[in-house]
């Protein structure tokens, strides 16, 4: 394939393409828009022939989508959730240390699979330091009952294998999806003490959006919020507040109710003497 043939009528029938026949949303199709734009933006400045072409496909605009509320655990599916491991056996150690340490830290799947033993405290086990989106760094403190859970997971962990705090079975680091594998495994154990969540679509990143609600419901503050995730501005954490009816009840009842009765209104005297003599016909002197 060359780049000639990558033109407009091409791209539009692909992005119909995913839509209609694959299924997929809106914020697919942008995804995959926001991919090919940036390929293009790569090409500009490295074959001026297609410059032209580039211009074109830029001009394909990003369709609207819709935003909905973002989900989350209640307190009681969340410890469900973490309770689900099998804490008898190594993998379980395991799992429920990654459990607790996502929510807690509220960490992206990324930031989970590639933290490294040399960013953890090891002597008290009492902070973490992050790598995140953007070469954003910040450093979490960790909770007592997660720095419990980690501590465990240290004194059956292998000394060999990748540097990665959490390993797999073969002892390389974890990978995303087999976080998202195990993950699956204990939403459906949990079910069983707590249906309701059974009924939720329970990925990695609800465990993030579940940290954000629990921290805006106990804080009151999302500024505090943002830094904890490491947002990059409070744009993005604006969702929560979306999601969050307490907020919502808060601002109804700080607002005054109006205190006006129903009355009528009373004309002045000179006014309406004025409108009947407007209302009256002229005489005309023959």
């Amino acid at each position: 394939m060359e780049v000639e043939q990558l033109d407009v009528p091409l791209v539009l029938a692909f992005l119909q393409h995913i839509e209609n026949e694959r299924g997929n949303s809106a914020r697919t199709r942008n995804a995959r828009l926001a991919a090919i734009h940036s390929f293009f933006r790569f090409l500009e400045y490295r074959l001026v022939s297609c410059l032209n072409q580039a211009c074109q496909i830029h001009a394909i605009p990003m369709k609207k989508a819709d935003e909905a509320l973002v989900d989350y655990l209640t307190r009681d599916e969340l410890l469900a959730l973490l309770d689900a491991p099998d804490t008898h056996t190594a993998p379980g150690i395991r799992d429920r240390a990654m459990l607790h340490l996502t929510f807690a830290a509220g960490l992206r799947v990324s930031e989970l699979v590639t933290l490294r033993m040399d960013q953890l405290d090891q002597q008290a086990v009492t902070t973490i330091h992050v790598m995140g989106k953007g070469r954003r760094e910040r450093v979490l403190p960790l909770w007592k009952e997660t720095a419990t859970a980690i501590k465990r997971w240290l004194a059956v962990r292998g000394q060999n294998g990748d540097p990665e705090l959490f390993h797999n079975a073969s002892g390389r680091a974890m990978t995303r999806s087999g976080f998202e594998y195990i993950l699956t495994k204990h939403v459906a154990t949990a079910a069983g003490k707590q249906p309701s969540i059974g009924k939720k679509r329970v990925t990695p990143h609800v465990l993030r959006h579940t940290c954000a609600m629990h921290t805006l419901l106990a804080t009151k503050d999302i500024r505090k919020v943002s830094l904890w995730l490491g947002h990059a501005s409070l744009q993005s954490t604006e969702i929560y507040l979306r999601a969050d009816p307490t907020a919502k009840l808060e601002a109804l009842a700080a607002m005054a109710p109006p205190m006006l009765k129903p009355g009528h209104f009373k004309t002045p005297d000179k006014l309406l003497a004025m409108l009947q003599q407007a209302g009256r016909p002229k005489k005309y002197a023959e």
